[in-house]
């Protein structure tokens, strides 16, 4: 009887530690997540536009496309190359956020740019031969998933930066956690973003109410202003998360003025307001690095349009 006792207790004992590592992992990937919260915006705002001009039937399935393949992306290439180099190699892992943070730079800042200098898409071209619909299918879902892995190994390696120093299976449960975990937010409020206007339709239509007609009638107007301010939110979310992420790298490899410069004038602005000193350092430190984002943003289009793509297009044949 006494080992059966003994048993139990230690049957407890190791559920109480499975638990608390399941707690720290769910904790741990909470955290990393919100770190990358710049690219997990824009990732939502930006794959929307890979359903326009579809059936309403096809928008959820195309949806599902992408969001298996940013799974299968996270979970199958970037977590195992990850966790490589964080054990391996993990000098490398500042670089390489650098490289991350001036990509959601350049992103950010070709937004604002194309909003003053149409891009070469906007302007009327003749209509092309209407493709097969499927195929055109085919070519959306091949762009998004393009975009998405970009997207993705910046959200991972963000995550993997913010991750305790530990065993490489807490890291690899804590960032499968952020892979999963980010994939359904971002590709489930994807699907509520698209079908919205739909249900306002229906609404509208089938509503039994004159309030809930209204309602729907309401929904399908605000779409479109929605999905505006979702984009100048994700663009904003963009610079500033981009430019925090290389001067704080720059602090990292020992060239830290800008961000203690930038740290001084948040600490200086909210003494002499004197109320919210916390949102006040928070907001005048995510404003100048913002600022210095689009400026590094604005700085590296050229370089990519008339240096990077002809030599990549070049390589490419």
């Amino acid at each position: 009887m006494s080992g059966l006792l003994a048993l139990f207790d230690d049957v407890a004992g190791i559920a109480k530690v499975a638990a608390a590592s399941v707690d720290d992992v769910v904790g741990q990937a909470a955290k990393a997540g919100a770190k990358a919260a710049g690219a997990v915006i824009d990732d939502a705002a930006v794959t929307p536009k890979y359903v326009q001009g579809f059936q309403p039937a096809r928008e959820l399935p195309i949806i599902w496309k992408i969001a298996r393949a940013s799974m299968k992306n996270k979970l199958l290439f970037l977590l195992p190359i990850g966790l490589l180099l964080a054990n391996f190699a993990p000098w490398i892992i500042t670089p390489l956020l650098m490289i991350g943070g001036a990509y959601l730079c350049f992103e950010g800042a070709e937004k604002v740019y194309h909003l003053f200098v149409p891009h070469h898409h906007d302007v009327d071209q003749p209509e092309d031969t209407p493709q097969d619909p499927a195929h055109l299918e085919e070519q959306k879902v091949a762009g998004a998933i393009k975009t998405d892995f970009i997207l993705s190994a910046e959200i991972m390696t963000i995550a993997l930066s913010e991750i305790p120093q530990s065993t490489v299976w807490m890291e690899g449960a804590t960032l499968a956690a952020v892979a999963i975990g980010i994939t359904v937010l971002v590709y489930g409020s994807v699907a509520l973003i698209v079908k919205a206007d739909d249900f306002g339709l229906f609404l509208s239509r089938s509503g039994r109410l004159s309030a809930t007609r209204a309602f729907g009638r309401g929904i399908v107007r605000a779409m479109p202003g929605f999905l505006k301010a979702l984009m100048i939110v994700g663009t904003a979310a963009m610079l500033w998360v981009g430019g925090s992420i290389v001067i704080h790298g720059l602090d990292v490899l020992g060239a830290g003025e800008l961000y203690h410069g930038i740290k001084d004038v948040a600490y200086a602005t909210a003494n002499a307001i004197g109320q919210a000193k916390g949102f006040v350092t928070w907001a005048v430190t995510a404003a100048l690095d913002g600022v210095f984002g689009l400026v590094l943003g604005l700085g590296l289009i050229p370089l990519a349009t008339r240096v990077l793509v002809p030599l990549w297009t070049r390589l490419r044949g």
